[in-house]
């Protein structure tokens, strides 16, 4: 026998401990199950803070953005013109599709799940991966763009900025190290931070847009010159709206928040009444929620989109210029003096490394939402801190590729947070196809092909945001397959549910070893189990006189992973059978096995007849349908699951 592996060091179990603290995975709140929510829900307004803390942040570099790409399709004065095409996109397409959503996945799985369910098998599994990874790119570009952000902000602040010039690389990689520990200690309550930061940042953004825009009003002919500018570059208003549809897709940022709006429906309190399969009171709050926060944000980027263009020249938006990245802290600082200034810039740090710590919430949660179900995510994928680590890693490799730089990344932003409003605007399309709701139909196709335009406008102008998007689905793919095929010998059983009659067989099988035989069904008729019958005698140590029962597993659905086995009893020609469902054949046969080993107190013996063909072929059978070799592949499971051989069921074949 060999010698048992000598005990790690102190040090190292100490570590995995550590690391493995919370395995079962405590859910911070946006991906919370609801029987873990409904004791603290929030009023709507409090949870439309937490989601705003992503979405309205956004504020800190989207004027700037849009002014850039106004730039560069021909002149400045095109931004207040595309980004009201965004706000028009917002309120009449995004707004109403994701209240739908609301309507259809009350329960925060998002759109992800709707698309999920319009597939099946491992159709559905595919789609989510690769949505996961449009999922990653846009959480992990929030982090990274995020932290840029106030990075650029602390640079630019007159009073700190000439100690750290040049130093953005550094000051974001410590701000995203800081937003890592942070959550390697424990990520606390968020509501109430969140709801602090909203408040005091929308106030300090309210009082420069309102100071901007009465010095655009006590000085008209800054509206008259833009006016001017704009009939001067686009000779008809047909020219003006196709130039503001071409900048449109780089204004795709302000988009950003409505996913996640739906997510955290389990935090929205609703009514004392509400049904747990549809909860009336939250989808109404999450609409409310939804549609207050998509209002304030088009205000918001409507008037600092004006106030930029008109009071910020068209250099100063330019890579290394003072506007670069930080539009309105550059007119708090120029209009409301340095000491308002410096108070704005770090309401706006605040807020920007909170959108990132929201990112990260959501990054740690969305893998026990979809992977561990489907077997495509290692155990210790359960515990946070191992997460955090790798998480923080990408973060730190992503900033050094990008060197911090907002403008760099915002393609990729705008990839993933296009692919997503783009799926959800496709799963609401069909929903309402299937509900025969023509209007509906009509409507959200239309909106689907806007995204889809915004997307391959987005594509045509910079890959970057589809490579980083196709890198993660190439990653996410690869370890959900290494993970399915390594876990794919556990039990992968919930539970076991027998019916009246497959109970009373159990109870009446006589013998000190409940036997059975493994059958594949075909006909179904008393023939084949005579025929089963003689060629297990003939071909095993099955004894003649040994009262037997037939195991029948029929797979439903190879692509899941774990099941509630629900056995069923019936009798044919005299012939006992107890009939399962499963997603695989050898890890029911041996989930239920060792049940009745349990249940009886008996060890059981099960007879197989080996198959024919290429082990390799059966393997592979195994993995996608769940069939294949089956008998050494319950005999594998059964070693891993029960390591004392007095104790395991026994497992016979033949011929």
């Amino acid at each position: 026998m060999p010698d048992s592996p000598a005990p790690a060091p102190d040090w190292r179990r100490t570590l995995q401990t550590w690391l493995m603290k919370g395995q079962a995975q405590e859910p911070e709140g946006y991906y919370e199950e609801e029987k873990e929510v409904r004791d603290h829900t929030q009023p709507w307004w409090k949870v439309m803070c937490l989601t705003g803390v992503d979405y309205f942040s956004t504020l800190g570099y989207q004027p700037g953005i849009a002014a850039l790409a106004a730039i560069s399709a021909g002149s400045l004065a095109l931004s207040p013109v595309a980004t009201l095409v965004l706000v028009l996109v917002t309120l009449f397409g995004a707004l109403p599709m994701y209240r739908r959503v609301a309507q259809e996945s009350p329960h925060g799985d998002g759109s992800i799940s709707m698309l999920e369910r319009l597939l099946t098998r491992w159709q559905s599994k595919l789609l989510v991966l690769v949505l996961l990874g449009f999922v990653a790119t846009g959480f992990f570009i929030t982090i990274t763009l995020s932290a840029a952000d106030a990075a650029a902000h602390i640079v630019e602040n007159p009073l700190v900025g000439p100690y750290v010039e040049g130093a953005n690389v550094p000051i974001t990689l410590l701000l995203i190290g800081l937003l890592g520990t942070v959550f390697l200690v424990g990520f606390g309550e968020a509501i109430g931070i969140a709801v602090g930061l909203v408040v005091l940042y929308l106030g300090l953004n309210a009082v420069v847009l309102v100071d901007a825009l009465r010095y655009v009003v006590a000085h008209p002919t800054l509206l008259s010159d833009w006016t001017r500018s704009l009939s001067g570059s686009y000779g008809s208003p047909l020219a003006l709206i196709g130039a503001a549809l071409l900048v449109f897709p780089r204004l795709a940022l302000g988009l950003s928040g409505f996913e996640t709006g739906v997510v955290v429906m389990p935090l929205v309190r609703g009514d004392a009444g509400d049904r747990p399969e549809q909860p009336a009171g939250r989808i109404r709050n999450t609409r409310t929620l939804l549609t207050v926060a998509a209002l304030i944000m088009s205000v918001m980027l409507i008037c600092s989109s004006l106030a930029t263009t008109l009071l910020i020249p068209a250099q100063a938006f330019q890579e290394g210029g003072p506007a670069a990245g930080r539009a309105l802290a550059y007119l708090a600082h120029e209009r409301l003096g340095e000491t308002f200034g410096t108070v704005y810039d770090l309401s706006t740090i605040l807020i920007l490394w909170f959108a990132g710590a929201s990112a990260m919430a959501g990054l740690l949660n969305i893998v026990p939402r979809y992977l561990p179900r489907y077997g495509m995510a290692p155990d210790w994928a359960r515990a946070n801190r191992p997460l955090v680590l790798i998480y923080t890693a990408v973060s730190v490799l992503l900033t050094v590729v990008f060197q911090a730089d907002v403008n760099a990344q915002a393609a990729a932003y705008a990839t993933g947070v296009l692919v997503l409003i783009g799926s959800a605007s496709v799963a609401v399309t069909l929903s309402a196809v299937r509900r025969r709701a023509a209007a509906q139909s009509a409507g959200f196709g239309l909106v689907s092909l806007i995204f889809g335009y915004t997307l391959v406008v987005t594509f045509l102008d910079d890959l970057s945001g589809l490579h980083l998007a196709l890198l993660f689905i190439l990653s996410i793919v690869v370890i959900s397959v290494l993970s399915r095929v390594y876990r794919a010998t556990e039990l992968r059983t919930e539970r076991i549910e027998l019916d009246d009659t497959a109970r009373r067989f159990l109870q009446e099988a006589g013998g000190d070893e409940p036997r059975f035989i493994a059958n594949e069904l075909n006909a179904g008729d008393p023939a084949e189990y005579s025929e089963k019958v003689a060629e297990i005698r003939a071909e095993t140590h099955l004894p003649g006189s040994a009262p037997f029962l037939f195991l029948e597993v029929m797979v439903a659905d190879p692509s899941e992973f774990s099941d509630v086995l629900e056995v069923r009893g019936l009798e044919v020609g005299g012939y006992r059978i107890l009939r399962i469902e499963s997603s695989a054949v050898p890890n029911a046969i041996a989930a239920f096995l060792l049940h009745v080993r349990d249940a009886t107190g008996r060890r059981p013996h099960v007879y197989f007849e080996w198959i024919e063909g290429s082990p390799v072929m059966a393997a592979g059978r195994f993995l996608l349908f769940g069939e294949g070799d089956i008998a050494p592949l319950t005999r594998e499971i059964l070693r891993r699951a029960e390591p004392a051989r007095a104790r395991r069921p026994v497992v016979h074949v033949g011929g």
